[in-house]
């Protein structure tokens, strides 16, 4: 049985008539940059995340990027964010002409580890220019956002919400449900296919409650132009605009991400029931989050024991993968940073000990079970 990590024609093909006919509009209408399709899924956001203002961007990464410029972080300053993660996370950071400070990981979320994070500043809260922090809500659930925030307002740091992989995933904070992306000062998300909601090409949104924040956006994203005259550049922008025909698939595909996640978190269930007897490390959800499973990830006691599971599930069909298993202090184009292994440990655990299982929402019963039997053959 072949089963992938994530099988996209599988999602589409419901919905296919609805996206085709999403696309001839915009084909019709010959507007291909910006225009009224990003305009309608900038306000579509808004209404599914309560955000204040949201501004459609290329990609997840210039959307963290952007956020940090247009909240005036750059040279010479210094930005906190996990060691566990994607690599995006730090090099928007760079790109920005920031610098990337790394943190430790919570071991059971793997999100930044708000005790860590306060450790690190009552030891270098002076002289170190920290002026902000991107706490990543990895695999599809929240980092521990209350105590973020609070360490922010102390510190007088800028939050800037990495929610690439957890759109749609909820965290109670002050005794509210919020929606990823909408806690911090700006909240950047992905819109990259593999994403739970994903585009057919790279595509971006930024999230923000702030007006001016989101006025000085929308002009760094479009060459740093003026709202009304084209020519007139109020900033050193970027060519960091939204496609329209990324805008109208992923209006269609909006309407359909709550199922989609529902479904997701019924699989991680079900992998949960199956699992339970075995040596392995089911996924921990915070009391203060509902996950939507990006990645359902598991973790074994060792790499040796990770290795034998992966390399049998592949064998069998099974497209297991490990996300992430460098952590981005021991990365070579990091190692100017100084880092030595060692200095972050949960990090560097998880990196060899966590892989995945497909969990996608088009999975059948039969796919989960042959993965589940197949795991515990090996082990």
């Amino acid at each position: 049985m072949k089963i992938p990590a994530i099988d996209m024609r599988a999602q589409i093909a419901p919905i296919r008539r609805e996206i085709d006919k999403a696309i001839g509009d915009v084909i019709d209408r010959g507007s291909f940059i910006l225009g009224e399709d990003v305009k309608a899924l900038e306000q579509d956001i808004i209404n599914y995340t309560s955000a204040n203002f949201a501004v459609g961007v290329s990609n997840g990464t210039d959307a963290i990027t952007l956020s940090l410029e247009a909240l005036g972080i750059g040279q010479g300053d210094c930005v906190l964010c996990p060691a566990f993660t994607y690599y995006a996370t730090a090099s928007a950071v760079i790109h920005a002409g920031a610098k990337p400070v790394f943190i430790d990981i919570d071991p059971k979320t793997y999100c930044i580890s708000a005790e860590a994070l306060e450790a690190y500043l009552k030891k270098n809260s002076r002289g170190h220019n920290i002026k902000a922090v991107v706490p990543v809500h990895l695999y599809g659930q929240c980092a521990d956002m209350g105590p973020i925030i609070k360490l922010a307002e102390r510190n007088g740091l800028k939050v800037i919400e990495d929610a690439a992989q957890a759109f749609g995933a909820d965290h109670i904070l002050a005794g509210r449900v919020n929606k990823a992306g909408v806690m911090g000062d700006c909240g950047s998300i992905s819109f990259f296919p593999g994403k739970n909601l994903g585009a057919f090409g790279d595509a971006g949104m930024i999230l923000t409650r702030d007006r001016n924040t989101s006025e000085k956006l929308f002009r760094l994203r479009n060459q740093g132009s003026d709202a009304v005259n084209k020519y007139r550049h109020i900033y050193i922008g970027r060519n960091n605009r939204l496609d329209a025909i990324q805008a109208a698939i992923l209006r269609v595909k909006l309407r359909y991400i709550d199922s989609w996640n529902k479904k997701r978190s019924q699989n991680a269930l079900y992998y949960n029931e199956g699992l339970k007897a075995t040596p392995l490390t089911l996924p921990h959800v915070s009391e203060t989050n509902t996950h939507i499973y990006h990645q359902y990830t598991l973790r074994a006691k060792n790499n040796i024991m990770r290795d034998k599971v992966i390399n049998h599930l592949q064998a069998m069909g099974v497209d297991s993968r490990v996300f992430y298993p460098i952590p981005l202090h021991l990365q070579p184009c990091f190692s100017y940073l100084g880092y030595n292994r060692g200095c972050l440990p949960e990090s560097e655990n998880a990196a060899g000990q966590v892989f995945t299982l497909p969990v996608y929402p088009e999975l059948t019963r039969q796919q989960m079970d042959y993965i589940i039997d197949s795991i515990k053959r090996i082990l």
